[in-house]
């Protein structure tokens, strides 16, 4: 009888055991938040001792990751060397940013730009009539982002510093704790904290605020009246004015990441597509045939993308000149001479062929160059520092620009080189027979173009300056406007306008100038009879003279930069190979390199990853890989561990890896105690109630015996 009284507390002990001490032993110790690739990335333990600590882990070593940040005009990237550059408008010099090293995040405002240093510190440009730039006392700043005019900064502690316009309180942020990411609007500031809920101050007045009762959010963006939020599952929330759509984005799924513009919403797909909801006046949501984007960045009418292979795309309002990247490339850049070609590597290094009568092409000892340039028989060179090295023909003096500094870009005629400084003047050297090196005078240029004795300039404000030679009205260019890029020849000039059109003045006894009916046109150049456009679909139109094959390009397709020489048009592909139309140059073994990073996959008993297995994989830069992880029959996925500060989420079986570096995981797999769990409680219940059904029926057996024995002694 004793044995049988603690029968049933013996049961219920082992019951709780498996059923619930295991599994919750087994769930782990900590907990990991990862927002998207283009946010900062934390992961917080929750047996660490701060919010702090968890963060320092993760910030970056040694490595920069290149991003895209977005201002109302202008445009800013951070390269892989922690350097920035920026194009668009400069009125308030928030373009100024060719002096910052060592940074590792870049944030826009509608007038300023704002750089996040690796030792936490912050640097800022541009327009500070609020005090949106005075943030030279911030230390230990792990993100920053930019609002119309207001910038935001938290600390390590998890706290949030913020300067600039307060009239809508968008800067009352001192009793903010645990947050991990901001994000800041025309005139309110949002917050995600560790427990993946979201706060927000500033106007609230068309809802854009009303964020309390979001969960589960891993990145928030703000547009100018409006709040938008990524979900930990990939679904999308947003809330605020909503007059153009920008807020429908219920129906969005598989987003790793979300950026907000004044008007429109973009959001970036796991498998390097864009989608995008709002207002569309300047074609800013016109994302739809976008590919392999590894970040996005949204301005005020515009949209950027980060290619996987370091180019950048730009769709929307180009009037100052901030979709002009079709220089940002860690490949190449191309220039075409009047009879040889020339390539800058993404190492900085520089190749040449074709003519070489004057030593044009001895470019092999050429390194550290961002842009290069070709003239009728010389080759011009920039490098990082601001500098300039030249060689070739030089009877003019054309390549004496070894005293060049704070140079930006450099352009070269057929006997003169032109140089745009940083602070938006030009110098020249080389023959000025036409006067066409008499820019002394020149402010506000933001691009420059040489023809054979004219030069020519793109102000900032989207019109037109030429001098030099203009017998056949080359330089009659003072009616341009909305001029996005130029490019100039022997004796015409071509400038892009903001919406895909084309214009030329000059010599058109080729018919190099007959571009009006041109559309969708997205680069310009020019050759020497010829004139050649890059269309936005990536194929290439021409106009003008053929005496050498240079006008065989219709059948060029994924065309991502142009250019034009005397007598040859060379194009480079999206796969990094080259094309050319002409005699003069054979480019096709050229291949100039892709970036590659190998991710080695393995795991634990208990399971398999399936997709793309286990072992060694090789991917291009940038891409973004799905890995799957299954677990056996009678176990579970746990987590990935390894080089996990780079997955979406590194608790889900199913999740995304986008390729910045060599990486190694595992998938760990446990046993699946609820189950066991559940089995052996199912087992005690049934064994229960086999026991007090036994139990009863003994009970009532000894009672019936009872009362027949009683009923037997009374007879």
């Amino acid at each position: 009888m004793k044995n049988r009284k603690m029968l049933l507390p013996a049961l219920l002990s082992i019951f709780l055991v498996f059923g619930l001490i295991l599994p919750a032993g087994l769930a782990g110790a900590s907990t990991t938040v990862h927002l998207p690739d283009d946010r900062f990335i934390i992961s917080a333990a929750i047996d660490s001792p701060s919010l702090a600590s968890a963060i320092a882990m993760n910030m970056p070593q040694g490595q920069v990751t290149p991003m895209v940040a977005a201002g109302y005009y202008h445009t800013v990237g951070l390269k892989a060397d922690g350097t920035v550059v920026a194009v668009g408008s400069n009125v308030y010099e928030q373009c100024d940013v060719g002096d910052w090293t060592d940074i590792i995040r870049v944030a826009a405002g509608s007038q300023h730009t704002v750089g996040l240093k690796a030792d936490g510190t912050v640097v800022a440009v541009g327009y500070n009539g609020g005090g949106q730039c005075d943030v030279g006392n911030w230390t230990d700043i792990i993100q920053v982002t930019t609002g119309s005019d207001h910038t935001v900064g938290i600390k390590a502690d998890g706290t949030v510093v913020a300067v600039g316009y307060n009239e809508g309180r968008q800067c009352n942020v001192g009793d903010w704790t645990d947050i991990i990411q901001v994000a800041a609007g025309y005139g309110h500031t949002v917050g995600i904290k560790a427990d993946g809920t979201v706060v927000a101050v500033g106007y609230m007045g068309s809802g854009q605020s009303d964020v309390g009762d979001w969960t589960d959010i891993v990145q928030v963006t703000a547009g100018s009246y409006h709040t938008v939020g990524l979900k930990v599952d990939g679904n999308v929330v947003a809330v605020g004015k909503n007059d153009h759509g920008q807020c429908d984005v219920g129906d969005w799924t598989d987003i790793i990441g979300v950026a907000a513009g004044s008007d429109h919403t973009v959001g970036l797909k796991a498998d390097g597509t864009v989608v995008a909801a709002g207002k569309n006046d300047h074609g800013q949501c016109d994302v739809g045939g976008w590919t392999d984007i590894i970040k996005v960045a949204t301005g005020g009418w515009h949209t950027v993308g980060l290619k996987n292979d370091g180019t950048v795309v730009a769709v929307g309002r180009s009037h100052y000149g901030q979709c002009n990247v079709e220089s940002w490339t860690d490949i190449r850049r191309l220039a075409a001479g009047f009879k040889h070609t020339v390539g800058r590597k993404n190492d900085g290094t520089v190749v040449a062929v074709g003519d070489n009568y004057y030593g044009q092409c001895d470019v092999s000892g050429w390194s550290d160059v961002i842009r290069v340039a070709a003239g009728y028989s010389h080759t011009v060179g920039l490098k990082n520092d601001g500098t300039a090295v030249a060689v070739g023909y030089n009877d003019y003096g054309q390549c004496n620009v070894s005293n060049w500094t704070h140079i930006i870009r450099v352009a070269a005629g057929s006997r003169h080189t032109v140089g745009l400084k940083n602070n938006g003047t030009v110098v020249a050297v080389g023959d000025n027979q036409f006067e066409q090196c008499d820019v002394n005078n020149w402010t506000d240029i933001t691009q420059i173009a040489a023809g054979s004795s004219h030069t020519v300039g793109l102000k900032a404000d989207g019109t037109v300056v030429a001098v030099g030679d203009n017998e056949y009205e080359q330089c009659a260019v003072s009616g341009c406007t909305d001029i996005t890029q130029i490019a100039a020849s022997g004796y015409n000039t071509v400038g892009l306008k903001a919406d895909g059109t084309v214009v030329a003045v000059g010599d058109n006894s080729y018919g190099q100038c007959i571009v009006s009916n041109w559309t969708d046109i997205t680069q310009v150049a020019a050759g020497s009879y010829n004139t050649v456009g890059l269309k936005a679909d990536g194929t290439v139109v021409t106009v003008g003279g053929d005496a050498g094959g240079q006008y065989a390009v219709s059948g060029w397709t994924n065309i991502t930069q142009i250019a034009a020489g005397g007598y040859h048009t060379v194009g480079l592909k999206a796969d990094d190979t080259l094309v050319s139309a002409g005699p003069e140059i054979e480019l096709a073994k050229w291949n100039l390199g892709v970036v590659e990073y190998t991710l080695t996959i393995s795991s634990i008993t208990g399971g398999s990853v399936t997709t793309p297995g286990t072992g060694m994989f090789t991917y291009n830069a940038g891409v973004m890989v799905r890995v799957i992880a299954e677990p056996e029959k009678g176990y579970r996925f746990v987590n990935w561990t390894g080089d996990v500060d780079t997955i979406a989420n590194v608790n889900a079986a199913t999740t995304i890896i986008p390729m910045h570096g060599d990486y190694t995981i595992t998938a760990n797999f446990g046993a699946n105690w609820p189950l066991i769990g559940g089995i052996i409680a199912a087992v005690v219940a049934v064994g229960l109630v086999i026991f007090f059904v036994r139990r009863r029926r003994a009970a009532r057996t000894k009672k019936q015996g009872r009362r027949r024995a009683t009923q037997k002694k009374r007879r």
